[in-house]
């Protein structure tokens, strides 16, 4: 393993969907995984312009509160129609309320409006972005993004998964991530997709 061993990790994050995936991309590694909401950590504002820099940013705070090395995830969904909005906003487009049911109604409204004003339908098309940061304490930072392509749908369909995820089919499946079992999205999703790449640099020998 490169940089100081890990067998603690902090996940920097308060949202339980993510927790939830990171801890099981984890498993494999034996490693000691506690949660910012267990160590009664803040959560930062997401203040950057780029995924890769909130993921940082979030991570940061965490390892030097806990004096842990920590791993964070910014994520979010890119609507070709819609100029790649929400991008890093995608979590603010759910409001203070974090209802995603009312994000996902937005994005339909707004291509919507993007319809009436092409006249005709503009492409569904869009993709799932995930940056992936480690932190450790001393403030050595590595970071990984990944990706994946689909379609969005509407009205939203399925309950599993989070977010933006009942309305999202991954390129070639007619599933949506709310209706794909969770074994399987974590095999296919953007976040395993960061993960596989730190995982090579961090796990592998």
């Amino acid at each position: 393993m490169k940089e100081s061993k890990i067998t603690t990790l902090v996940i920097a994050s308060h949202n339980r969907g993510k927790i939830k995936e990171i801890a099981e991309l984890l498993i494999p590694f034996g490693l000691k995984i506690i949660a910012s909401p267990d160590l009664d950590l803040i959560e930062p504002l997401e203040t950057e312009k780029t995924f890769v820099g909130n993921a940082i940013l979030k991570a940061k705070v965490a390892a030097e509160a806990s004096g842990l090395p920590a791993i964070s995830d910014d994520s979010g969904l890119e609507v070709t129609s819609l100029q790649g909005r929400p991008g890093v906003f995608s979590a603010r487009w759910a409001g203070p309320k974090k209802d995603f049911y009312l994000a996902m109604k937005k994005i339909n409204n707004k291509l919507k409006v993007a319809d009436r004003r092409a006249g005709r339908k503009v492409p569904r098309t869009a993709r799932f972005v995930c940056a992936l940061a480690v932190v450790w304490p001393n403030g050595s930072t590595m970071s990984f993004k990944g990706t994946i392509d689909g379609d969005l749908c509407w009205p939203p369909r399925g309950d599993n998964g989070f977010g933006y995820d009942p309305i999202f089919m991954p390129k070639d499946r007619p599933e949506t991530f709310g209706e794909l079992e969770p074994s399987l999205k974590h095999a296919i999703s953007h976040r395993a997709d960061a993960f596989e790449k730190l995982k090579t640099s961090l796990f592998d020998q």
